[in-house]
């Protein structure tokens, strides 16, 4: 990857961050090169603040850090496009995002997988969730299977209600599943999105 740092008179270049997971724009920054060096080295994205006049990581501070997934150049070589996983809010207004983005689904969906893994890594005794990760794969790929017959039954059926319902049981049961798995919602929309550049 080349970045051209010199078309920018103070040699710095827009450093756009977006939410691996949700796709969601969280802020731009500023990068020189030895911004991006420590990004790399920390997996923390880094910034030179024009205000501070200084090398700043995002969170070192809050802790609400910014993860390093990836980084990509656009095709002029001088803006950067930054995907990372937040830990926390990313805006200093205790947003998720700099920007008015709204897309409750994915918001919701994301924030459920959080709760999930939490319930996978941290167990409490009195949580559902984490008595099914206690029981094994077996069990929670059977409840998978109970879950898809139920919603089936009720696609037959003309209350709308109870097959909303079995729908939500069954996406939560599967959220679960990937989990347990080692995976995200967003590995399968990855896969999603591959099949549908194939075929287009």
């Amino acid at each position: 990857m080349i970045v051209d740092f010199s078309k920018y008179a103070d040699g710095l270049v827009p450093a756009i961050v977006q939410d691996n997971a949700t796709g969601k724009v969280l802020m731009l920054g500023f990068m020189n090169s030895e911004a991006l060096l420590k990004t790399k080295e920390l997996q923390k994205v880094t910034f030179f603040s024009r205000s501070k006049n200084r090398l700043w990581t995002k969170g070192e501070e809050s802790g609400n850090f910014l993860l390093l997934k990836s980084i990509s150049v656009d095709c002029d070589n001088d803006t950067l496009l930054i995907k990372t996983n937040p830990v926390g809010p990313v805006c200093h207004t205790g947003a998720d995002t700099c920007f008015d983005e709204k897309n409750e689904a994915t918001d919701f969906l994301a924030s459920l997988e959080k709760i999930i893994a939490n319930r996978k890594n941290n167990p409490s005794d009195g949580s559902y969730t984490s008595s099914l990760f206690k029981k094994g794969i077996n069990k929670i790929a059977q409840k998978v299977g109970e879950e898809a017959v139920e919603l089936v039954i009720e696609a037959k059926d003309d209350n709308d209600v109870l097959f909303k319902d079995e729908a939500a049981d069954l996406l939560f049961h599967y959220l679960i599943l990937l989990q347990a798995k080692g995976f995200s919602l967003q590995d399968v929309v990855d896969v999603l999105k591959e099949r549908h550049k194939k075929k287009a």
